[in-house]
């Protein structure tokens, strides 16, 4: 069993950051700081500082152990329109938080894809060991521990959770289990995360917005299938789907309602209902759902703020803006004006501007 080094706390390290450059930044891409490590025979509490300040900025108050504190690691962060991005490496390492809440990360989701090595993630009485290509979700507001026992690169989106848009109980059933490349799903949303997180510098600030919310309907969808995948299959499985397939395409609908619905696929309104409730909903839910995500696509859209929100909400069937807003509030955690403007900040922590140090 590997020994190792006792443990240091992010919070008991001394940080000791230089002047940042005053430089003004696009709100919607806001790099953070670059960290990196280079090997000395003695670390300092500046090096240390500066690489504790940067993994605290992305996963929280969490505790390190590593075999040997001349080489953290690096980590080069990143804020995409409402997410935070970042890639970390480094060699052996251990990091856990054994209390939880806390309240500055209440609300907040990590989604850890691992580049390189291997990676053991436990929470919530689940323990999952993922391989390059493999990622999983976790819960920031709960005790967690992370180990990586070979040397490794991670890719890390840190987002508010309520922006995923699934109910509390299906966002548990995806907490702290594997998400795997075998799925089309699966390996299109690892290729799309992180060429996202290596060129996101790059890009320009029109296509951060629509680009980061790209990535938060990608990990959507992704959980929604993971849910799929682990319920029980029914007998009106296939015509669920069936059903929300034609509520889709007819999104935009004012009329649309669960009565509509059930007279144009022929069956009743009761055994609509009936399909939606093995679902663990309501068939007006699912309407209004798929009514929000088409309306927050296009409030993330490269001509969003060339559209009145009212004219967005009543495109896709909404007939009241004050019953929009709330709706939309409701599920996302957010305003819609809130989240077409990237300038938002949705993080508790600051968001400290571009720089390089060493660790």
């Amino acid at each position: 069993m590997q020994t190792f080094a006792p443990a240091r706390t992010v919070s008991d390290v001394q940080i000791d950051r230089k002047t940042a450059d005053a430089t003004p930044r696009s709100p919607v891409q806001a790099p953070e700081p670059v960290l990196s490590s280079r090997r000395e025979t003695e670390p300092t509490p500046q090096r240390e500082g500066h690489w504790s300040q940067g993994l605290h900025s992305m996963l929280g108050m969490v505790d390190v152990a590593v075999p040997d504190a001349r080489h953290l690691g690096a980590i080069r962060t990143l804020r995409l329109g409402h997410l935070k991005l970042a890639t970390m490496e480094g060699g052996e390492m251990r990091l856990w938080r054994a209390q939880g809440p806390v309240t500055e990360d209440e609300g907040l989701l990590v989604v850890m894809l691992v580049e390189r090595g291997a990676a053991t993630v436990e929470q919530e009485n689940r323990r999952v060991f993922l391989r390059p290509g493999e990622m999983v979700f976790y819960d920031m507001a709960r005790p967690v521990s992370l180990e990586f026992p070979d040397p490794f690169c991670v890719k890390l989106l840190v987002l508010p959770r309520r922006l995923i848009g699934l109910r509390e109980d299906h966002l548990q059933r995806v907490i702290a289990t594997p998400l795997r490349p075998d799925t089309t799903m699966g390996s299109l949303v690892a290729a799309f995360l992180t060429q996202l997180v290596d060129t996101a510098a790059d890009c320009p600030a029109v296509t951060g917005v629509p680009l980061a919310s790209s990535a938060i309907d990608l990990l959507g969808l992704l959980a929604e299938e993971q849910v799929g995948l682990r319920s029980h299959a029914s007998a009106g499985l296939d015509r669920l789907l069936e059903i929300k397939r034609f509520i889709e395409q007819n999104i935009n609908d004012p009329d649309l309602t669960p009565q509509t619905v059930a007279r144009a696929n022929s069956i009743s309104v009761r055994y609509l209902h009936k399909l939606f409730q093995a679902d663990g909903g309501t068939a007006g839910q699912w309407i209004q759902r798929c009514r929000l995500q088409k309306c927050r696509s296009e409030l993330a859209g490269l001509d969003a703020t060339k559209r009145s929100i009212s004219g967005v909400a009543h495109r896709w069937g909404f007939t009241s803006a004050s019953h929009f807003s709330r709706a939309f509030r409701s599920l996302y955690g957010i305003s819609p004006a809130e989240w077409r403007d990237p300038s938002v900040k949705l993080f508790k922590e600051s968001m400290p501007e571009t720089d390089t140090v060493a660790s």
